[in-house]
This record gives C-alpha cells, structure tokens and sequence, in this order.
C-alpha cells in the first residue's frame, strides 16, 4: 500500500465532514393514518382548564374531516394536522398519545382544545 501523506488524508478528512454537514437533516416525511373520531377532553381559556363537551373531531379515511359542522379535507404535514375547506384553514399539532391539540382565537379570547382518540375496549365490540 501506498503512504498518503499528512496533509492529503487532512483534506479527505475535512472533505467528508463538509460534506456532511451539507447533507439536509429533516426529518422525512410519513404518511401517518389518523382517521377516526376523536373526543374533546379538555378544554383551556383564560388560563382555565375545564372538562370539555363539544362535538367530536373526525377524521375519515379518505382525507376529509367534520367538527362542530364544518367539513373540509385534511392533510397531515410532519407534526400537524391541517384543516381546510374552500375558505377557512387551520392547524392542530399532534400530540403524544392519541391526542390532537386546536388552537384559535375565538370571540372571548384564546381557546386550545384537545381531543383525544378512543380506542375501543376488548371485549365491547361485540354486535350482539
């Protein structure tokens, strides 16, 4: 085998370090499923939580949504949730457990609303 001199393995060196930090990072992009109905849980405004009651999120298979009477499409972008119709557009993050937090400004303020996915019970599915 040949010697490669000091200064020539140095310059491969820090040629393969620039070109990985070169190289884009982010974080590739998942085709995640989040259909279903999820339940609002938890309701916060003016820095008071309470138990919520609204009318549930759902998110149909085949890329729409309703809530509370609007239906729209929707399209999950990395962490968020995004909901849209011809004239209205919003984001709701993704959150751990099966949970997907809406923010908005509403007419008395700030509100976040979480709803949370139901998975159903072994044992309470039977038909009969």
């Amino acid at each position: 085998m040949a010697n490669v001199s000091p200064a020539l393995g140095f310059r491969a060196t820090l040629l393969v370090l620039v070109a990985l930090l070169l190289i884009p990072t982010g974080r590739a992009q998942t085709t995640t499923n989040l259909s279903g109905r999820y339940e609002c849980v938890q309701v916060k405004q003016h820095e008071v939580v309470t138990a919520c009651s609204a009318a549930p999120l759902i998110l149909k298979n085949d890329g729409h949504f309703e809530l509370r009477g609007w239906e729209g499409s929707y399209l999950v972008n990395g962490e968020w949730v995004e909901l849209s119709d011809s004239l209205l557009k919003a984001r709701a993050r993704i959150a751990p457990g099966h949970k997907i937090v809406l923010r908005y400004y509403g007419k008395n303020g700030y509100v976040e609303m979480i709803y949370e996915r139901r998975v159903a019970e072994l044992g309470k599915t039977a038909l009969s």
